[in-house]
């Protein structure tokens, strides 16, 4: 759900418009030399984060590779591909490749629609699939009904990424706080700020923040096969079990504690981001998308802990490069898609605070950028990368956006809540 990636409309400002980057020279034909071919590329990847480098860096590569070959890359936000996806990638207007989110709600529905292209011949052409271990591939992969986890490749992801706490260490020393390794010093922690009046987390009911938040309180309760059978429907989903109902209810304490503003619930991501930047907030729990960018724009000293007292986390996969059925140039879309997979886009990717899945480790200089892919690493060689909340059924993300604010401003009980969650996530399982 961007961003910064996940859930923000920030688009990878390189230009205004489109922009078109074009090779000289070239032959007649088709592939590799062509003349008189374009490239349409879209993705949403802000112009200075580590994808939004690493992406940059594999255009100039595909033209010098490519002699010939225009790119027109067209710059889009994130909500705007989600909300419109399904219409344009069934109208001639469709880009040959783009980067789109991952999950049943949306590459699997758009894959079951038929408006994904199959990508499998080209994972066995490239070998994507070596590189890619079995938790990343789950995303890439989905069956005739749309769910992810097995059957044809639709999608290749090639950086991964999880949530944290990112917190300002000059704020817990200034305020006397100690940092948390275990949930009860997390609360202690939220409740010192609080009483300090100062709100400890920033939150974003308007975009993705506050669902995540939500959906880490589950994850601290919950284990592998509660996961499986929310996102893959291995098992029966029940709104109201103890998972969900401690979840539900503990955000709501929360807000009424002052540990997340009232005023939260139109707060969109990139503002929340934002607010942290500028010391507005001690704590922020948020994606790796935002690493680099914090490298880059934070003046104060910062770091990071994974969520007190849970095993899993959110994460997966990064969003993954998808060519739509309707592109007029699929070989030339895959031999970008695999540049984007080679080790110099991949060591970018790395050393710009992003997490690669196939960088060379020995490439990677910056401190903060190793800290980052160990952690990384770690989360996801003990099984604890759980996915996403909106990921189950179309539409979901809405609905979460929209029950979660209720939350907020306290105008539904934790129970109104999941009756909510409950009657979307029921209506949406595939065959139903």
């Amino acid at each position: 759900m961007f961003k910064v990636r996940r859930g923000t409309a920030l688009v990878a400002a390189i230009a205004a418009g489109s922009v078109v980057l074009a090779a000289c020279g070239g032959s007649s034909g088709s592939g590799k030399g062509s003349s008189s071919k374009v490239l349409k590329l879209w993705h949403y990847e802000g112009a200075d984060s580590a994808m939004g480098i690493a992406w940059n860096q594999a255009i100039k590569e595909f033209q010098q590779t490519h002699p010939g070959v225009t790119v027109k890359f067209e710059e889009k936000g994130f909500e705007q591909i989600q909300k419109t996806a399904a219409m344009v990638l069934n109208s001639k207007d469709a880009p040959d490749v783009m980067e789109y989110n991952k999950g049943n709600a949306t590459a699997g529905l758009l894959a079951k629609q038929g408006l994904l292209a199959d990508l499998t011949p080209a994972v066995t052409k490239y070998g994507w699939d070596k590189m890619l271990g079995a938790d990343l591939q789950t995303t890439g992969r989905y069956d005739t009904k749309g769910v992810m986890g097995s059957g044809k490749w639709y999608g290749i992801p090639n950086y991964g990424e999880f949530l944290m706490v990112y917190y300002n260490k000059d704020l817990f020393a200034k305020n006397g706080v100690k940092v948390p390794t275990t949930f009860d010093e997390f609360t202690a922690a939220l409740d010192a700020f609080a009483k300090k009046g100062i709100t400890p987390l920033a939150n974003a009911g308007a975009e993705y923040l506050a669902q995540q938040y939500l959906y880490q309180l589950a994850l601290s309760k919950a284990d592998r096969t509660w996961v499986d059978s929310y996102e893959r429907y291995t098992g029966k989903v029940d709104f109201h079990d103890a998972v969900w109902t401690y979840a539900a209810n503990t955000f709501a304490d929360w807000v009424k504690k002052g540990y997340i503003s009232k005023t939260s619930a139109s707060t969109k991501a990139e503002d929340a981001g934002v607010a942290f930047e500028q010391s507005k907030f001690p704590m922020i729990f948020s994606g790796s998308w935002w690493y680099g960018r914090f490298q880059k724009e934070i003046k104060f000293q910062w770091d990071t802990f994974r969520f007190p007292g849970s095993s899993m986390t959110l994460g997966s996969s990064g969003n993954i490069w998808v060519v739509p059925s309707g592109s007029k140039n699929k070989t030339l879309a895959e031999d970008f898609i695999n540049i984007t997979m080679n080790k110099a886009s991949q060591n970018a990717l790395g050393n710009n605070g992003g997490v690669p899945v196939a960088a060379d480790p020995a490439a990677i200089t910056d401190p903060k950028s190793k800290a980052l892919i160990q952690n990384f690493n770690t989360v996801a060689g003990a099984n604890g990368l759980a996915y996403y909340p909106d990921w189950p059924v179309p539409g979901f993300y809405d609905v979460l956006v929209s029950q979660v604010q209720k939350l907020i401003n306290g105008s539904e009980t934790p129970t109104k809540v999941l009756d909510g969650l409950q009657k979307a996530y029921d209506a949406g399982i595939p065959g139903k």
